[in-house]
C-alpha cells in the first residue's frame, strides 16, 4: 500500500493495534510507546492522531527539500511551536517552552537513530524507565536554559 494513501484509520491500528476509538487505544499506546526499543520508536508509537497529521503535513514535504534529520528536528519544532500556540491562546500571553523541548527531544530522536542505541533487550519496565528519563531529562535541560535567559 501506498503510504501516502493510507487513512488515519489505518494509521492509529498499525500503531495502536486496535481501531481508531476502540477502549483499548489508549492502554496500547501507552504500553507500546514507553515500552518502545529506542527512543525514536517511543515517537513512533506516541499520539498517533498528532503524528499522522504531522507526517503528512509536516515531515512528508519536508523530506521532498530538507535532508531527513533536518527534516525530523523541523518537525519536532513544528510540534513544540503549535503545542506553544494552544497554550499561549489558553493563558493569553505568549509561552515559547514547547518548541525548546520538542527540538531538544529532536535532537535526541536524531542521535539515537545516528548512533544506533537501542535498549531492547532490556525489559519492558527498564525500557520504560529509559524512555520516560530522556523525557524527563529534556524537560529538566529546557527549564534549566529557560531559566537562564529569563
Amino acid at each position: 500500500m501506498d503510504s501516502s494513501a493510507i487513512t488515519l484509520s489505518q494509521y492509529v491500528k498499525r500503531r495502536t493495534g486496535v481501531p481508531l476509538g476502540s477502549k483499548h487505544s489508549m492502554r496500547n499506546m501507552l504500553y507500546r510507546a514507553l515500552g518502545a526499543k529506542s527512543f525514536p520508536l517511543f515517537w513512533h508509537y506516541w499520539n498517533p492522531i498528532w503524528s499522522y497529521y504531522l507526517s503528512r503535513n509536516v515531515m512528508r514535504p519536508l523530506n521532498q527539500i530538507l535532508p531527513n534529520t533536518l527534516a525530523v528536528l523541523v518537525t519536532f519544532l513544528v510540534s513544540g511551536a503549535l503545542h506553544d500556540v494552544a497554550v499561549s491562546l489558553v493563558k493569553l500571553k505568549a509561552i515559547v517552552f514547547f518548541t525548546p523541548w520538542f527540538g531538544l527531544m529532536g535532537l535526541v530522536v536524531i542521535a539515537f537513530s545516528k548512533l544506533g542505541i537501542s535498549y531492547g533487550r532490556a525489559a519492558w519496565s527498564i525500557r520504560a524507565t529509559l524512555n520516560m528519563l530522556i523525557i524527563v531529562v529534556s524537560l529538566c535541560t529546557t527549564y534549566l536554559i529557560e531559566g537562564m535567559y529569563a
